[in-house]
């Protein structure tokens, strides 16, 4: 079946609290003082109104500044932040490579942290016994798979991490920053496997703050700020859009 993405009006608040953990100097002043009718928290709208459509062979890129909302719409999409307001309608397995190595347990060795990391990326038991192999030759750990990771370095991490994601061709990949992890042989390789991926998954959505790698890999862009879309269409467009009314003036209201 091909893959599909809709996100229709899709709006998403946080609520942050400036002190969560209160001192007794503090817990005091609260208690006793008049109050002010300050709760001690702050909403912002981390996305706000964002519709975009996707079909298969569309590679849409992403781009922002940090904080625009790239990273949020991504979690939202793997279904780790649901939307408050809209819909999201996806026909497709997503394979998220964002955030590699959360859910790591550091005390289980390489090898289990293999299948509990593929059971958060939805996979079974018996499919990660069939890729365990496969997995382990890429990361190029077999030495050390049996060894709990607290003991890894970040770049071990970082390739076992990047090879459990990308062992499987996925039907729709989302990807978070390019894997820049580890030694230059690794950092190649995994650059290959990537092209790869980005051949043979159906959708693919890729936040990247290198401009010359998305204008090169996507075939659409859209662009990010304060999380809404304020522009959306070719790649080359949008990067120059960005670069001339997003990044120009937040530069301008710096100086």
């Amino acid at each position: 079946m091909p893959s599909r993405i809709e996100v229709n009006d899709v709006s998403l608040r946080f609520r942050i609290y400036r002190n969560p953990s209160p001192g007794l100097k503090e817990t005091f002043i609260r208690t006793f003082a008049p109050k002010s009718g300050d709760s001690g928290a702050i909403e912002f709208d981390a996305l706000k109104n964002v519709t975009f459509s996707l079909q298969g062979g569309d590679r849409l890129g992403i781009v922002g500044m940090n904080g625009a909302g790239k990273s949020t719409l991504l979690k939202m999409l793997v279904g780790i932040y649901p939307p408050q307001s809209g819909t999201i309608h996806v026909e497709g397995k997503i394979t998220p490579m964002i955030e590699l190595g959360t859910g790591f347990d550091h005390e289980l060795s390489g090898r289990e942290n293999i299948y509990l990391n593929g059971s958060l990326l939805g996979r079974s038991f018996k499919q990660m016994r069939g890729l365990e192999e496969a997995i382990i030759e890429f990361s190029e750990l077999k030495e050390m798979i049996d060894m709990p990771i607290k003991y890894y370095s970040s770049g071990m991490l970082g390739r076992l991490a990047f090879s459990i994601g990308a062992i499987v061709d996925p039907e729709i990949l989302l990807l978070d920053e390019i894997f820049a992890a580890g030694d230059a042989h690794f950092v190649q390789k995994a650059m290959g496997r990537l092209l790869e991926l980005f051949s043979n998954s159906q959708i693919v959505i890729f936040v990247s703050h290198d401009l010359e790698q998305l204008k090169s890999l996507c075939n659409k862009a859209i662009v990010m700020h304060k999380g809404k879309i304020v522009n959306q269409g070719n790649p080359e467009d949008m990067i120059d859009y960005y670069l001339e009314e997003i990044v120009a003036a937040q530069y301008a209201t710096a100086f």
